[in-house]
């Protein structure tokens, strides 16, 4: 179970080092910037990367803030408390409305 758990985690690290990830038939690119890898590390542990773009007309920092702290405090996610800054930092910059 560990092996099939540490073949996940290097598959997914490997489709990150290229700045893409695949979701169905389509290939997720988000924007190339400083941030980018933490927050597609940490969000598509939850969820597919598409909900990034695919929110980022109707998100400013205030509810990008939101719903980073909600994925932490109500769901569980990975993201480390040194790494909101950044990650609201990317998103802000490339997905806000």
């Amino acid at each position: 179970m560990r092996r099939v758990a540490l073949l996940a985690a290097l598959g997914a690290y490997a489709m990150f080092a290229c700045g893409r990830v695949t979701a169905g038939e389509e290939t997720i690119h988000l924007i190339d910037a400083p941030g980018r890898d933490v927050t597609a590390t940490r969000c598509v542990t939850c969820h597919s990367l598409d909900y990034i773009p695919m929110n980022a007309a109707v998100m400013s920092r205030g509810s990008w803030e939101k719903t980073v702290r909600k994925m932490i405090d109500k769901f569980g996610a990975p993201i480390r408390q040194e790494d909101v800054a950044e990650i609201l930092d990317y998103l802000t910059a490339h997905y806000s409305g």
